[in-house]
């Protein structure tokens, strides 16, 4: 796979690929032509409660990762996730978010599962 996760904040680089925002949301302050997102699949992002319950620090990464993979074998999510994996498969894929710690974000299980298909 050649896949990798960055911040949409940080500058736009050649080796990027298709750059993929996994957000639901659109990030504060970016505008679409300084994102360059070429593709935004809502569906395959962790669900508000999920969402919710992460950032309250009601839970771990790990139940949080735990949690989200399971949300990811609902039928939009994991026809979105197949639709990922293909780009990876035929290039550089980006994944972007806005998360101030991407390791330890739903882009990261994405990277995770990504790899390991």
């Amino acid at each position: 796979m050649n896949a990798r996760v960055r911040r949409v904040y940080d500058p736009v680089e050649p080796d990027d690929g298709v750059r993929v925002l996994v957000d639901r949301l659109w990030p504060r302050g970016v505008s679409k032509d300084a994102a360059r997102v070429d593709e935004w699949p809502k569906g395959l992002t962790p669900s508000a409660g999920l969402r919710r319950w992460y950032h309250a620090g009601e839970g771990s990464y790990e139940e949080f990762a735990r949690r989200y993979e399971a949300e990811l074998s609902a039928p939009e999510a994991s026809e979105l996730l197949d639709r990922v994996r293909e780009l990876a498969e035929a290039g550089d894929v980006t994944l972007l978010t806005a998360a101030r710690s991407p390791g330890e974000s739903h882009a990261a299980v994405l990277l995770r599962i990504l790899d390991e298909m």
